[in-house]
């Protein structure tokens, strides 16, 4: 599968549902990713990685600006062929979309609905058909004996890590995977960036990855996005980006930068507190 190049420019995205008056959470963005290149997107909580996500798989789309996918305008598409190029596009989301009353290896082999027929998607309810592959790709992950199991058995970060072993199946030149370690611990995110990496070099996939461990993203993507308040902060490689970059990156949220939960006021009212967060790995 080849790997699918992106263009952005000027593009903004604002939510549906966004109330009258709020800013857009994606201002007008200018990006051009070349296919097969790998890149990660960092920035503070609220600064767009996520929506820009969701407007390169064609989820949302642009309020204003232009956006290209190996050349195309897919909002003028017709519909049979905007299908067509969104199968290309795998969007691994932060918390997987899967059944929970299903077994892993159908949820897996989903990944490979866009290309099959309806009588071979039917069948694979009863009789999957390809799990020899579903197992290789969970094996990569570290999950090969879950091939059976219920999804609804497995721990978040079993869920999460089968979400992502799904593009190892999709029919995809495009991998784009939004906070893959947010319920792993460090063993596994090691192994999981290192899969996804590995894997995208080999088979020529582009791969945008959104991630909240600094340190992981410069020491695994050759390219590094900064965004804050739905702006480009910087397009660097990794080893130009300074500390001085990731300061003004993250200023007044400096304890995303360093992994730690944000100081807590004693004086504050209970309201003006920040919430607990509690991840389950």
């Amino acid at each position: 599968m080849a790997g699918v190049a992106i263009a952005l420019a000027d593009v903004e995205v604002r939510h549906p549902a966004a109330a009258v008056g709020t800013p857009s959470a994606l201002k007008p963005l200018t990006l051009s990713i070349a296919a097969g290149e790998q890149l990660a997107v960092i920035g503070p909580s609220g600064a767009g990685k996520t929506t820009l996500m969701h407007a390169i798989a064609c989820a949302l789309r642009p309020t204003s600006g232009r956006l290209r996918i190996d050349g195309q305008d897919p909002w003028s598409l017709p519909v049979r062929q905007l299908q067509r190029l969104r199968s290309r596009l795998f969007l691994a989301p932060q918390v997987p979309p899967l059944p929970p009353r299903q077994r892993t290896v159908t949820a897996l082999l989903a990944a490979r609905l866009p290309v099959q027929s309806l009588w071979t998607s039917l069948r694979s309810l009863v009789r999957p058909v390809g799990a020899a592959d579903a197992y290789a790709a969970l094996a990569r992950f570290d999950l090969g004996d879950k091939l059976w199991t219920r999804v609804d058995r497995l721990s978040g970060g079993e869920r999460q890590r089968v979400g992502l072993a799904r593009a190892l199946l999709a029919p995809a030149g495009l991998w784009l995977v939004d906070e893959p370690l947010s319920a792993l611990d460090p063993t596994r995110s090691q192994l999981v960036v290192s899969t996804l990496t590995g894997e995208a070099r080999a088979r020529g996939v582009t791969l945008v990855a959104t991630l909240h461990q600094v340190d992981v993203a410069i020491a695994a993507f050759p390219r590094i996005v900064g965004l804050r308040n739905g702006e480009l902060a910087f397009d660097l490689p990794a080893s130009a980006v300074t500390r001085d970059h990731l300061l003004r990156l993250y200023a007044q949220f400096e304890h995303e930068l360093a992994g730690t939960p944000p100081a807590i006021d004693d004086q504050a009212s209970p309201a003006q507190r920040p919430p607990t967060v509690v991840v389950c790995r």
